[in-house]
This record gives C-alpha cells, sequence and structure tokens, in this order.
C-alpha cells in the first residue's frame, strides 16, 4: 500500500463499474487528486464491455476480451475496490448501503450501475431464463447452454424482445449453434407487430439478416410464461426451446428508486447538465441508469463514454470546491449492429450500410475500447538516487501481509539469543504458535499478529487480520477469548478517521465474536501506511496441541490452499487477474475455527503463515525429529498462483523462506510455492494416517479445501518432495 504524500480529506464512492466510472479510473490514475480517497464498489471483480456481447455469444470473443479488470484498474487508480452489491443510498447522511458489508460513508459519490433486461412480470423467467444483462449470470448460462448443445442438446433457442439487442443475439446464437450443431432453431419473439419498432430505417434490413441467418420471427407475441421447455405465448402457442434470453427493454435496477432520489417514472435517476441528480449538491450519475433531463438520448453506451470526461472534471471540482462543467451529447451517433457471423449493419442520420468491413469497423472501435484498460500506462516514480549505501534490496515493492515479514533466519537467530523463561507460570515460550500461561490454575494461550496493508479495502484487511491472528490459538485446540486491536492508518481528516476505524472496528469484531472472543481495548495511531494487528487471549481445556509430537506414519493434512503471497504480490504490480484476487481475498475471510476442531486429534498442527508450507512444516519436523513427504501434486494451489510463479513472480520474504526451510527433490513453480508466504493461510496437521480420508472428507463437506498433502517419514530432519 502506497503511502499517502497528503493527508486524506475527502471520501470520493464510485458506485457501479459502468463504462464511465472505468474511464473516470483510469483518468484518476493518471492524474489523482491529492487529498482524496476514491473507492469504487461493484457486485464483481470484472465489468462488461457490453457492446461486445454479440461477438461473445457467437464464439468471436472470449469471455475476458470483453471484462474490464476492475482490480487492477482500482490498484492503477489507488482506489479501494469493494466487491459487493449496493442496495441503498442515504443522501442526506452521506451513506451508501452494501449487502453483506453495511454502511460506506462518503462526501462525493457517483452512480453508475447500468440497466438490468430482467422480466420479473413473466412468470417462470427467473428460473428458466437468463436476463441479457448483466453480462455475468447470461454467459454462464448461454455457456452451460452450449455443452449441453456439444452433448446432443437440441440446439433451440429463443429470444424475448425484437429490438436491436434482441436481433443481435438472435444471430449470434443462430450463428454459434450452427457451428457447434450443424443446425440452429433461433426464434425472436417481439410483442409489437414489427421487430426494430424504434428503427424503421434499417428495419427490411434487419428482417432480411434474420432470415438469413435462419433465425424465426414470431411479431404480436405476448410471453405468458417462460417453462423448462421454452417459452408459451399468450394464445397458447409454444416455442421449444432449451435457452431463453430476456431482452426486452431497459430497466433500471429497483433499489434506485426507493433511495428517495429523484427518479423518472420507469426509475432511472434524474440528473441536470452537469450530471449532478436534481437537487444533490454531492450526488451525480452516469450511464444507463441516468435520465439526462436536459438533453434525453436513448440508452447507449456511447453516452456514457462521452460523459466521462466531464463526469471525472465534475467530480474534481466537488472535491476541491471548484466549479462544474456542462454535459452536450451529440445527437446522433453511428450504431453498428453485428449480423451473426462477422457481418454487421451501420446506421446514422437515416443512412443505412451493411457488409463485412463494417464487422471490421466495429470490431477495431470495441477492441480500441477495451486495450486502454488491458494496456495501463505506466505512471513515473521517484527516481532512484544516484549514489547510496552498499547492499540494496533491489526495486521491488515490499510486499503486504505476511510478504513483508521479518526473515525467518533473523529472526530464529534473535529468539536463540533470549534467555528461557524462568517463570513457572510460563509454559511455553517463543516457537510454538502461542505462548501458553499458568493463570489462576488455568492454561491461557496468548499471541500476536500485525499485517501490513495488502488491500486499500481496510474493512476487509480487518476481517483478514483477525482470522489470521486466530489461527495461532485455534492450531493450539484453544478457545478464543479475548482480544487487543492494533491500528496504524495514513494521516486523514477526523471525519475519514471516524468513517475507517467504524470499518475497521465492524468488520473485525464481527469476526471476532463469531470466534467467541471480544475486543477487550486496543490501540490507534496515524502514520505512513496501514497496519492492523491483534493480540489474541484463548482458554486451553485439554493438553495445547504444538508443533512438537509428529510420529513416523502420520499423514500431513492442509486444509486450505497456497499461493496467496504470490497473488498478492502479483496485484500490487498489477499483473494478476482480479477475479483471482477477488476469489483469494473471499476464501481468506472464511474462518478455520471449526476445521482446526475437525482435527483436534492431531499429533502436531501449525498454521501455515509468513514462513511458507515449507518453513512450518519444518517446524514440525525439528520440534518432532521427524523428517516429512510432500506429494507436490496434492497440494492445493489458490487459481492463478502457479502460473504467477512460473513467470517469476515472488513475495518479498521468498528467498529468506527458501534458506530457512531448504527441500530436496522437485523443482518448478510448484516447488516454489512451498516457500511462499501465507496470509490467514490453512492449519496443517500430522494425523493418523489411517484417519486422514475420513478427516479430509469431513473437512471438504464443511467447506475447506482440505487435502492429503504427504506423510511423515524416518530419517535425519528435512522435507523431501514427490511428484
Amino acid at each position: 500500500m502506497m503511502p499517502a504524500s497528503v493527508p486524506l480529506t475527502r471520501d470520493l464512492v464510485l458506485i457501479g463499474g459502468g463504462h464511465a466510472h472505468a474511464l473516470v479510473l483510469r483518468m484518476w490514475g493518471m492524474d489523482p487528486l491529492p487529498g482524496a480517497r476514491l473507492t469504487v464498489i461493484d457486485p464483481n471483480p470484472v465489468a462488461p464491455y457490453t457492446g461486445m456481447l454479440p461477438g461473445l455469444v457467437a464464439g468471436h470473443y472470449r469471455r475476458e476480451e470483453l471484462e474490464i479488470d476492475l482490480v487492477r484498474l482500482a490498484r492503477f487508480a489507488g482506489a479501494r475496490l469493494i466487491v459487493g452489491a449496493v442496495t441503498g443510498i442515504d443522501a442526506a447522511a452521506g451513506r451508501v448501503t452494501v449487502a453483506g458489508r453495511g454502511e460506506i460513508g462518503f462526501d462525493v459519490a457517483s452512480v453508475d450501475v447500468g440497466i438490468h433486461s430482467g422480466m420479473p412480470q413473466v412468470p417462470g423467467f427467473a428460473e428458466h431464463g437468463a436476463a441479457a444483462k448483466p453480462l455475468g449470470p447470461f454467459a454462464g448460462a448461454w455457456e452451460e447452454f452450449l455443452r449441453r448443445v456439444a452433448d446432443g442438446a437440441a440446439p433451440q433457442a429463443a429470444v424475448i424482445g425484437g429490438g436491436i439487442a434482441g436481433i443481435e443475439l438472435a444471430m449470434a446464437m443462430a450463428y454459434r449453434l450452427k457451428g457447434i450443431a450443424g443446425r440452429a432453431e433461433v426464434t425472436l419473439i417481439e410483442r409489437s407487430e414489427e421487430i426494430a419498432p424504434g428503427a424503421p430505417v434499417i428495419r427490411p434490413r434487419l428482417t432480411r439478416a434474420c432470415v438469413a441467418a435462419g433465425v424465426r420471427i414470431v411479431t404480436g407475441g405476448d410471453v405468458a410464461q417462460v417453462t423448462g421447455a421454452g417459452v408459451i405465448l399468450g394464445d397458447g402457442t409454444e416455442i421449444a426451446a432449451g435457452f431463453v434470453a430476456g431482452a426486452a427493454g431497459a430497466r433500471a435496477h429497483g433499489w434506485l428508486a426507493k433511495t428517495g432520489l429523484p427518479v423518472t417514472a420507469d426509475g432511472f435517476l434524474r440528473v441536470g447538465a452537469d450530471l449532478r441528480v436534481e437537487g444533490q449538491e454531492a450526488i451525480f450519475a452516469a450511464g444507463d441508469c441516468a435520465h439526462l433531463t436536459h438533453a434525453p438520448r436513448p440508452k447507449a453506451g456511447v453516452y456514457a463514454v462521452r460523459a466521462a470526461p466531464v463526469l471525472r472534471d465534475n467530480l474534481r471540482a466537488v472535491l476541491s470546491g471548484g466549479t462544474t462543467r456542462a454535459f452536450h451529447p451529440q445527437r446522433d451517433y453511428l450504431k453498428l449492429i453485428s449480423l451473426g457471423e462477422k457481418s454487421a449493419l451501420a446506421e446514422k442520420m437515416g443512412m443505412a450500410f451493411g457488409g463485412r468491413l463494417l464487422w471490421r469497423l466495429k470490431d477495431r472501435i470495441d477492441r480500441k475500447f477495451m486495450v486502454q484498460f488491458g494496456d495501463l500506462p505506466v505512471m513515473g516514480t521517484a527516481e532512484a538516487p544516484a549514489v547510496r549505501a552498499l547492499g540494496d534490496l533491489g526495486p521491488e515493492p515490499l510486499c503486504g501481509g505476511c510478504g513483508a515479514k521479518v526473515a525467518p533466519g533473523v529472526l530464529s537467530a534473535v529468539l536463540a539469543q533470549e534467555r528461557p523463561p524462568a517463570r513457572a507460570d510460563i509454559v511455553t515460550g517463543p516457537g510454538d504458535d502461542a505462548a501458553v500461561i499458568m493463570v489462576g490454575g488455568v492454561r491461557q494461550v496468548l499471541t500476536t499478529d500485525h499485517l501490513r496493508g495488502f488491500t486499500e479495502d481496510l474493512g476487509v484487511m480487518a476481517r483478514i487480520a483477525a482470522l489470521h491472528a486466530l489461527g495461532d490459538v485455534w492450531a493450539m485446540a484453544a478457545k478464543p477469548r479475548a482480544a487487543l486491536v492494533s491500528v496504524t492508518v495514513p494521516r486523514m481528516s477526523e471525519g475519514l478517521q471516524a468513517r475507517t476505524m467504524a470499518e475497521i472496528m465492524a468488520q473485525a469484531g464481527e469476526a471476532l465474536r463469531a470466534s467467541g472472543a471480544e475486543i477487550v481495548g486496543g490501540h490507534s495511531t496515524l502514520g505512513a501506511e496501514a497496519n492492523i494487528g491483534f493480540t489474541v487471549t484463548g482458554l486451553l481445556e485439554r493438553d495445547a496441541i504444538t508443533v512438537a509430537g509428529a510420529r513416523v506414519g502420520d499423514a500431513l493434512i492442509l486444509t486450505r490452499p497456497i499461493g496467496s503471497g504470490v497473488l498478492l504480490a502479483a496485484e500490487m504490480r498489477g499483473q494478476a487477474d482480479g477475479r483471482d484476487i477477488a476469489a483469494l481475498l473471499a476464501a481468506l475471510q472464511v474462518p478455520q475455527g471449526a476445521a482446526a476442531e475437525m482435527l483436534s486429534g492431531a499429533h502436531a498442527m501449525t498454521d501455515v503463515t509468513g514462513f511458507g508450507l515449507a518453513g512450518h512444516l519444518m517446524a514440525i519436523c525439528r520440534a518432532s525429529g521427524v523428517a516429512a513427504e510432500v506429494d507436490l501434486a496434492a497440494v492445493p494451489v489458490y487459481d492463478g498462483a502457479e502460473a504467477l510463479a512460473a513467470a517469476g513472480v515472488r513475495s518479498t520474504i521468498w528467498a529468506a523462506n527458501v534458506a530457512a526451510a531448504p527441500v530436496t527433490g522437485g523443482a518448478g513453480a510448484r516447488v516454489a510455492l512451498l516457500h511462499d508466504p501465507q496470509t490467514a493461510g490453512g492449519m496443517l496437521a500430522a494425523v493418523d494416517g489411517g484417519e486422514a480420508e475420513e478427516l479430509v472428507e469431513r473437512l471438504r463437506a464443511a467447506g475447506h479445501a482440505a487435502a492429503v498433502i504427504g506423510r511423515v517419514v524416518a530419517g535425519p530432519v528435512g522435507i523431501r518432495v514427490k511428484g
């Protein structure tokens, strides 16, 4: 996390990752406003470019080619990304509500959440249909249908809605299905008497194109019901379809009308010339979710793209006390309509053209738009000093999370110089997951863990840091009881301090209380960058499970994949896939108390954290006087981690981890990942070999990605790798 050179004083929240907001993020990264903290909230880590949807359906594009990686874009912009769905806005209080997360405060906010094409009024559509927007669920449903067709299902599909979007989808579906099954039965259903009711100039051409593509057109058809077998019209006509798409109009998200903000009769936010919501000084809206009261226009992505520079300037103006400017949308624009195969139809100002060259033009325009989010500019960094002291540590930035730990060799050497505890009430000291102290005849465990910032979302970081600290208590079979919080946040105004601390305490408190621990105090300070830590106590009702005790013949169980260190290191450098990072952060927020309880019969156990799987397994080997054999192929790995490791991505502490816990045998990316520092890593347990498979089954049934990764063997202390 980069230290802020100017104190943070204002919160800007972008609600939704639509086209306008994506462009604002890119422009912000190139020219940020000092003192403003930027947040973007979206239900997904990627945002689709819907202009390429027909090409995706037809098979001309891969899904990732039309997805904007919001994780990478947010990192570039210096913003935090909250993956969640906004369900409300309290304009007076300056707060937005995020499902499953709570409230996020703002000084200035902007809404760009797009539209949807769901059909809640049609019985059965929610269960058996797929709305063309939002793209994510639609694309997944379409891909699943194509798999069924490839396995022999009938290539029958229906599109409800005969406007331009529905026509494009129908022809794209016909093209794709013919390529898979050799034939296609696609029906386009329009309730009006003609398709393309808003485009009379190009209607004849579109009709001919549909006929040529083999698309059956049904007009004047009211849809009465959608079933698992297809569509039933109002007159009883049944249309067989294994896939039913909804493209009948653009609908506003229902929660917008419940905010109390001014909306049109159909639920779109009313905005003025400067894109501010009517009657609001600090709330803006752009894209399809907004209605331009000064210059009404149809719902089209081109207007969102053109509005982006004005929106960026006006957001900066309100944040900094400047003057806003007006957005003047063009009256008409070049409409390029895909015709299924690589051909397109163009219309502007009443003139229409068609052909393959137009598809190439559309393809070039679409790819040009997307490339600006794939090839983000490299911004200038501070020049290295011409003369410096010997011992350069290299140009790579310091990692966050457990990637920033002090080297294990250094730590071991320092602790070796400490004299053993002299008091009888100190049962165990440094060297295990937690200290054990006798207090009034009760055995208490005590541990502390602090993490350097690895995400701009300090709420998520606080939850993960709390679970990370709890891992030491769980690994020793203790029950968490109390916690002290230690927080350092970047320098910011008191208003932002209050918001930030409220988010941190809410998320950490929820995680700790769910484990049985209560926050009983702590300390906070302002500093150059974010750090969050916890000191946790727990009570032992049995003998502690330590790193000593592993026996020859034991099986080694790991309850969570490895690779978090390389993923977080790559994310800092803008090299990771946003979907992989979102999946990782979600996994790290899952508590492991239940997993540790299932493993309470282990002979030895520890949680895998900063010193990597090899380092923590070596600790078990040394304390138990045994060797270990690891089946490399059996070790679970987070999505994306192996490819990044193969590309040479490493965490700051990786080389020190290799030196502290060398392994023999094996080579390649998976061996490198054995030394990858883990944040909130899994439990590593040595269990009776005859019980291992049953334990893994129970762990997996409870949602843990557990696996038997090796075994304890006789021999000199060390780790051998096979596979």
